[in-house]
């Protein structure tokens, strides 16, 4: 075989494996990773450490990030070395412990400055706060958790303190339970089944929950969260689908029991939400040429 014919043979097979790799992205997310020839073990698991630290974690050891993990202490000991000397940790030598480092806030920063619907949002989340006084939040799941990607508050002086980089759990929280009734059931189940597994206990009152959220959902496009989370915090969420790519997110509208009564999100707030909505993927349309939805 001459080198044109191999070379016309490798490239054909690397194309297939290209095309195999993006087919598995785009239809099973939430595969078997033991069958999957494409996924790396070892990056997985470095990615999971750096994904341990939480917003308010200012320092964690290597046992509290194995705790975290489930991980061996011995394999997060080699991380945490290989990710401190790529950048991505600092290590304090006074106490051992690890935190973030800038190498992290490099590759989120960027992240956050090229994620178009950020700026398109933010203006009219804006709008809805200093209206409502609600905190309007745009999320986006990560795992098990609801990502805060942008946060909009009023002036008012009672509010959330969460922000930017925040997480809220997935299946308590009014923008993890529109986001888990708006995608597909396969998906929907995939991810029940690993909240169910993190914590049998509370199991069947989550459930409940999400159970109730997704009816509700599919009547009146919203799901909500009247102290389920925290008992103090009553919440408003739907979906919200920014297209070119990006997974499903959720705009929720959430503040203080006492100011939000569940009748006030659902009479007042929901179809201001629910406009925000609309306005916000009709303006990502007609910005990318496309059809709004």
């Amino acid at each position: 075989m001459d080198f044109a014919s191999m070379k016309s043979r490798n490239d054909r097979s690397d194309a297939q494996d290209d095309a195999e790799l993006g087919d598995n992205l785009v239809s099973d997310d939430l595969a078997d990773p033991a069958q999957d020839r494409h996924f790396v073990t070892a990056l997985a698991r470095g990615l999971e450490v750096l994904s341990a630290f939480r917003s308010g974690d200012s320092f964690l050891a290597n046992s509290e990030l194995a705790e975290r993990t489930r991980l061996p202490k011995s394999t997060v000991t080699r991380l945490t070395y290989t990710l401190t000397k790529l950048g991505y940790l600092h290590v304090v030598p006074e106490s051992g412990k690890y935190r973030l480092g800038t190498a992290t806030g490099a590759l989120g920063s960027a992240m956050l400055a090229n994620l178009d619907v950020r700026q398109v949002a933010r203006p009219l989340m804006q709008a809805l706060a200093a209206e409502t006084g609600a905190v309007i939040a745009l999320s986006a799941r990560d795992q098990l958790s609801m990502l805060y990607l942008e946060c909009c508050r009023s002036t008012s002086i009672v509010t959330l303190s969460l922000d930017v980089g925040s997480r809220i759990p997935l299946g308590t929280s009014a923008a993890g339970r529109a986001l888990l009734a708006a995608v597909a059931p396969s998906e929907r189940t995939g991810l029940m089944e690993r909240l169910r597994a993190l914590d049998e206990g509370n199991w069947p009152q989550v459930q409940r929950g999400i159970d109730g959220a997704i009816a509700e959902f599919q009547q009146h496009h919203c799901a909500y969260s009247v102290g389920d989370w925290v008992r103090e915090v009553h919440a408003v969420a739907a979906s919200l689908n920014p297209g070119r790519g990006l997974p499903l997110m959720a705009l929720s509208a959430a503040g203080a029991a006492q100011y939000f009564p569940e009748a006030r999100l659902r009479d007042e707030i929901r179809p201001r939400l629910l406009e925000t909505v609309r306005e916000i993927e009709r303006r990502l349309g007609q910005r990318y040429g496309e059809d709004p939805a």
